[in-house]
Parts: C-alpha cells; sequence; structure tokens
C-alpha cells in the first residue's frame, strides 16, 4: 500500500466518524422539535453544542489534512434522521447510538496508528479535540435521558 493509499484510507476511516456525527445532528434536531422549551435548552447544551463542534472540527481536520496531502477533500451532507416518530425518545436513542458509533470510529482511528504513521501533529490534534466534544456528548446523554420529563 502506498503512503497516498493509507491517507486516502485515513481519511475515508474520519469520513465514516463523520457521518455518524451527521446523523446524530440530525436525529437530535428531530427530537428538538419535539421537546419544550426547557428540554431544548438543556439538549442543545448537553448533547447538540457538543456534537455540533466536534462535527465541524471533524470536517475542518478532514479538508485541511486532504489540502496537505493534496488529496481530494469531499463535501459531507447531514443525513437524514430516518422514519418519523413523535416520540422523542426514538430520536435521542438514534442519536445517542450514532455519538457512540462517532466516538467508537474515532478510537478506531487513532488506535490504528495510521495518524501516527501517515499522518501529522495538525491531523493527530484534530482528531483529539474531535473526540473530546464526542466524549461529552456520550457522557451527558445517558444522565439527559435518565432525566427526560422531569
Amino acid at each position: 500500500m502506498s503512503d497516498a493509499d493509507a491517507r486516502q484510507d485515513l481519511l475515508d476511516a474520519l469520513a465514516e466518524a463523520i457521518g455518524e456525527l451527521g446523523l446524530a445532528l440530525a436525529t437530535l434536531g428531530e427530537a428538538y422539535e419535539l421537546l419544550d422549551e426547557n428540554t431544548q435548552d438543556r439538549l442543545e447544551e448537553q448533547l447538540f453544542g457538543p456534537v455540533q463542534k466536534g462535527y465541524g472540527r471533524a470536517q475542518r481536520t478532514y479538508a485541511a489534512f486532504a489540502e496537505r496531502k493534496r488529496l481530494p477533500n469531499r463535501t459531507f451532507t447531514e443525513p437524514s434522521a430516518g422514519m418519523h416518530s413523535r416520540d422523542p425518545r426514538v430520536y435521542l436513542d438514534r442519536a445517542i447510538e450514532a455519538i457512540i458509533e462517532g466516538e467508537e470510529r474515532l478510537i478506531e482511528l487513532q488506535d490504528s496508528m495510521m495518524p501516527v504513521t501517515y499522518g501529522d501533529p495538525e491531523l493527530r490534534a484534530g482528531l483529539a479535540e474531535v473526540r473530546e466534544f464526542v466524549a461529552a456528548a456520550r457522557e451527558r446523554s445517558h444522565d439527559f435521558m435518565r432525566t427526560l420529563g422531569r
């Protein structure tokens, strides 16, 4: 495998995490519309905000690395939230699952040593920052669900 192929594989793995975070944002947005104002504020602070920051940082990390290594960049679009429901818990469950999946993709990528072997300090710093945002959302998700409706 060439260095360029390995770097593209690294970007593809990051793209998977970005896709999961995009799904989390879409489903959190749907849940938001079904919640009361106080719960919307909590959702924004505890889950949506950190995921949105992580999603944005992940895309910037992707684009900057692709540019530095002269690889093709791509545009990410927010996926569909899935089948419609009137129950915000359905969307929140989907969002939390996507947050966990996104975090697992980031962990796998970092554990693979590809960012060290084929990446650079900027890429590693970007991945670490994304992980912090995603971990914060995952950690808060349990408490959010436990106190939903109270």
